[in-house]
């Protein structure tokens, strides 16, 4: 697995475990939900992804976007 994918991945398991979360637990957690999705925005256009940087870190090796 690349870095590329490992991201997508994480986020879209943050995604969904903030949704569940918000739905049996407390609504709060959407705000989860939300700072995934600016995080991914900011990341399309800057290139600079906090998690990318944590994974590379753990060495999953590089993809495409996030070099």
């Amino acid at each position: 697995m690349n870095l590329d994918r490992a991201i997508f991945a994480f986020a879209g398991v943050m995604i969904l475990a903030s949704l569940a979360l918000g739905y049996f637990v407390s609504p709060w957690f959407h705000l989860l939900t939300a700072f995934v999705g600016l995080n991914l925005l900011q990341s399309s256009f800057t290139g600079f992804c906090p998690a990318a940087r944590l994974f590379a870190r753990f060495g999953v090796r590089s993809g495409c976007a996030f070099k």
